[in-house]
């Protein structure tokens, strides 16, 4: 994947010079950045494998500031790439070289909470997890629970329409979210969505939750927020063999069964986790799942029920379920730390994202499998079962322009034999810049310009987010010779190249 190419030194520095001066007009000193040092830390986002390093970085701390700053970019025709907590995993908040990154950590107020539609108006620099923290003392919670909940914020959440573990049951951001308020590329005023049962006009909502920041920039978000279960258990079920956990994953769905969380880890995966939070994990088998019930005591207690007979039906050879809650969250906890536990075996690792039908679990897991022979690197796996989400993670030393080279060859790989499947090439984490050559693969030259379409009726000039998510013409044209000199097929498929 090629970064944009920076300008060469001395238009760089005049074009800094003309942004930096057009931004001193509406920001205060220190929320400009500009040196090298300062700009640095935002060079990308949780994709780590690619950088670039912005011509500057605005920190409003107003709204008025942030549609000043819109407005400035869009006179001098200056790129804007808008960032939140940069836990972002395809490169959608990685910078352009000629633009500007517009940081909107500072808007991290939750603005109301109502108990009584079961709503809360927050900023877009609030963590994900603040607001289900704040909605506790009213038996209230936010469902869409990625694993960086911790640090991520609900603009970024929106931007990628993020999941989680939860999601199969509660739905991803989407289905979460019922008005967003931000800023055109021009620094109007723009709101989609409402609070009530309709929205006037166009539904735009579900067109701007997911666009990954090219269409608008989002600076307020309400949310719908959820009653607390009055119970929650956890199974963690063991398979000695992969394809029967697979298999489980679509008996549990196809019995009506829709749990509150369906998530399953291959041994690699799970090997590395237990050495990382001890969560109880049995390292004999080759697979686990973790299937949760909520709800009422007698819903929980059926349900738990009639999934272990399933289960076990298909071949289970253990089955635990949580005695309490403090042994639900461990099981979980060794799950959201999936990540971090394959950053202590491995100096880098690449989390890929595609979804694949249920039915096909064991089927992608097989052919993971023989590309780690073929490319010579390893794979920890973990999916979101229940929606076929799956999150691939190739370990691979980025110091290495060789393993480098291979890591995004495995990575393109497994995005082309998830469409291949029946799949796509994204679940929840977005094109940004990784996914975007294997765009190609999926979507045909006339079904990307419909895309293009969408994105000049918002943004005509190009400026919000460019490069990212939707490839151009030449570079499905690129990308198809390319899977030729590889020999990974014979000849362009010419309806989508």
């Amino acid at each position: 994947m090629n970064a944009p190419q920076p300008l060469p030194a001395f238009e760089r520095a005049e074009r800094q010079a003309q942004v930096v001066q057009a931004l001193r007009n509406v920001l205060p000193d220190h929320a400009l950045l500009y040196t090298t040092e300062d700009t640095v830390p935002y060079e990308c986002d949780g994709l780590t494998a690619y950088r670039a390093r912005p011509m500057c970085v605005a920190l409003p701390e107003t709204y008025a500031q942030v549609q000043g700053v819109l407005k400035a970019c869009h006179a001098i025709d200056v790129p804007v790439v808008a960032r939140g907590a940069g836990t972002g995993l395809s490169g959608g908040a990685m910078p352009h070289t000629e633009g500007v990154t517009l940081s909107l950590a500072k808007f991290n107020q939750i603005l109301s909470i109502d108990a009584h539609s079961r709503t809360a108006v927050v900023q877009c620099g609030v963590r994900n997890l603040a607001i289900s923290e704040a909605a506790a003392p009213f038996g209230l919670y936010y469902a869409p629970d990625p694993s960086s909940q911790i640090a991520c914020t609900i603009g970024g959440n929106v931007a990628e329409n993020s999941g989680g573990v939860h999601c199969l049951k509660y739905g991803l951001t989407v289905h979460n979210v019922l008005k967003v308020k931000g800023f055109t590329v021009e620094g109007e005023p723009i709101e989609f969505g409402s609070t009530a049962l309709d929205t006037p006009g166009l539904d735009l909502l579900p067109l701007v939750v997911g666009s990954e920041g090219m269409l608008a920039v989002t600076t307020e978000v309400t949310v719908k927020l959820i009653p607390k279960p009055q119970l929650a258990r956890c199974i963690m079920a063991s398979f000695d063999d992969i394809r029967k956990a697979g298999d489980a994953v679509a008996e549990v769905i196809a019995a009506g069964i829709i749990p509150a969380g369906l998530e399953m880890m291959d041994k690699p995966m799970t090997v590395a986790v237990e050495d990382f939070v001890q969560a109880g994990y049995d390292l004999d088998a080759e697979a686990i799942l973790l299937c949760e019930s909520d709800g009422t005591p007698e819903e929980v207690e059926e349900e738990i029920g009639r999934m272990s007979e399933v289960l076990r039906r298909c071949g289970a050879t253990a089955i635990t379920v949580s005695r309490d809650e403090a042994q639900r969250l461990k099981f979980w906890s060794g799950r959201k730390n999936a990540f971090p536990a394959s950053g202590r075996i491995s100096p880098d690792y690449m989390c890929m994202d595609s979804t694949i039908p249920r039915k096909r679990l064991a089927d992608i897991l097989q052919a993971i499998a023989e590309m780690e022979k073929k490319y010579q690197l390893r794979c920890l796996n973990v999916f979101h079962a229940g929606d076929g989400n799956l999150h691939p993670l190739i370990l691979f030393d980025a110091n290495d322009a060789d393993q480098m080279h291979r890591c995004e060859q495995f990575g393109a790989d497994i995005l082309e034999t998830s469409v291949a499947m029946g799949g796509t090439v994204t679940g929840e984490h977005g094109v940004g810049i990784e996914k975007v050559n294997s765009m190609c693969v999926q979507f045909s030259a006339d079904e990307n310009e419909q895309m293009f379409g969408i994105k000049r009726a918002f943004d005509a000039k190009g400026l919000l987010n460019p490069g990212k998510v939707i490839p151009t013409l030449h570079r499905c044209a690129e990308y198809g010779k390319m899977l030729v000199r590889a020999g990974q097929i014979k000849h362009p498929d010419l309806p989508r190249f």
